[in-house]
């Protein structure tokens, strides 16, 4: 991806703002950096990234960039790492975000006749809000319920006719195993799907598609970035359209910094173009993705990343050996009699490393046939020797949130 001219110059306005405005994050970040000498597409890549470190380190508002009168709206992740970050909005901010999001129900093919069922939390995260605004912009009716008390979901979903489920991935899977157990697949009216908040593999996808009978869609964004809407998949393919006239992405080696050609897998870096209460410049988001430069046959006009396939900070390290949630997945995937669930548990013992993984089999599946399957090809495609521990359906926790796969006890 290149900046055209329009980017180029919101993005210089942008800069220009935020080391004007006193006590700025980017004040002093940038004191010595000047926009007139900003005239090539290295120029830009050579502006230092902004790191969620830094976000934190500004705690509570260092990244506000326009007075207090003009911010209608704060939002934080969730600061279970450390310190939350907090990010402000003006009025305008929650306008285009409200945009964005409605073009993606549009990019989905939803309409103002779709009843739309919010599962995601609201309060101080993004996410159940961001669905709403998106929906109420787009006419459509909203049923806003939040997370949890699975019973009263399945009441209102049916009782409402609901056509559109907007969840996380282990939730939406939750509701379609919940379904299935009651018998009232024939009363659900879903037709579609809008997944986002984490990262989920074709079986997970699949299983969902296939018991709730709906069309399933990635949505993208993060907190520090408005939150979901900045992008989502078409009927189309898999890929991501996301909104190139309100944000600007780059992809980099996580190692390096370097920006990578299009096509190669690295870190997502996001620039806001228009964003007024906590703009962002050269945003390292730690998700990890590529560009997709081939034309879409869905004929948007906005260009494509792929679906997400890990965070570069979620690696772990056993024996030596490098390893993502996305690898686990991608084996798991291939084996016949193996479900979507699994659990990864790291312990040291005796001097020793020890990783087992736990996974739920199919009803049917020979169990011990499956384990022997499994080892071998995570020594095969990873390069590790670990214990393969099957279970039967069910028996792995499931969450109303977001789902804890992997478990590192060694530390």
């Amino acid at each position: 991806m290149q900046l055209n001219d329009k980017q180029y110059d919101l993005i210089k306005r942008q800069i220009n703002k935020v080391k004007q405005y006193d006590g700025n994050l980017y004040q002093k970040k940038f004191a010595s950096l000047n926009t007139e000498d900003l005239v090539t597409q290295a120029d830009f890549e050579a502006i230092p990234f902004t790191e969620k470190d830094e976000l934190r380190e500004v705690y509570p508002l260092g990244i506000q960039a326009v007075p207090d009168t003009e911010i209608v709206r704060i939002h934080s992740s969730s600061g279970t790492t450390g310190t939350p970050i907090i990010i402000p909005y003006t009025k305008r901010d929650v306008e285009d975000w409200a945009l964005m999001f409605e073009r993606c129900y549009e990019t989905a093919g939803i309409t103002n006749t779709d009843r739309i069922q919010i599962t995601p939390g609201y309060g101080l995260w993004t996410a159940g809000i961001g669905f709403q605004l998106g929906a109420e912009k787009l006419g459509a009716m909203t049923i806003p319920m939040g997370p949890g008390n699975t019973a009263k979901q399945l009441k209102m979903m049916v009782d409402l006719k609901s056509t559109v489920l907007c969840a996380t991935s282990s939730y939406a899977l939750l509701l379609a195993e919940e379904i299935e157990k009651r018998g009232i697949g024939e009363k659900i009216h879903l037709r579609k799907g809008i997944i986002g908040s984490e990262r989920w593999g074709d079986k997970m996808r699949d299983r969902i598609a296939d018991e709730l009978g709906v069309e399933l869609y990635d949505i993208y964004g993060l907190t520090e970035v408005y939150g979901p809407g900045v992008g989502i998949s078409c009927h189309k393919d898999e890929p991501m359209h996301y909104w190139d006239d309100f944000v600007y992405i780059e992809i980099i080696d996580p190692k390096t910094g370097k920006v990578l050609p299009d096509g190669e897998i690295g870190e997502i870096v996001i620039t806001t173009l228009r964003k007024e209460g906590a703009p962002l410049i050269r945003y390292r988001t730690h998700d990890l993705s590529r560009i997709i430069p081939e034309k879409c046959g869905c004929g948007s006009k906005f260009p494509r990343i792929d679906r997400i396939i890990g965070r570069s900070d979620d690696m772990i390290k056993v024996k030596g050996v490098n390893i993502y949630p996305g690898q686990v997945e991608d084996v798991l995937r291939d084996v016949k009699g193996v479900s979507s669930e699994y659990q990864v548990m790291i312990d040291h013992m005796n001097g020793k490393d020890i990783m087992t993984l736990f996974f739920e089999t199919e009803d049917g599946a020979d169990k011990k046939a499956v384990e022997k399957e499994v080892g071998a090809a995570f020594k095969t495609k990873v390069g590790l020797q670990i214990k393969p521990m099957g279970v039967v359906m069910g028996e792995l926790p499931r969450s109303e949130k977001k789902t804890t796969r992997i478990f590192d006890n060694r530390y």
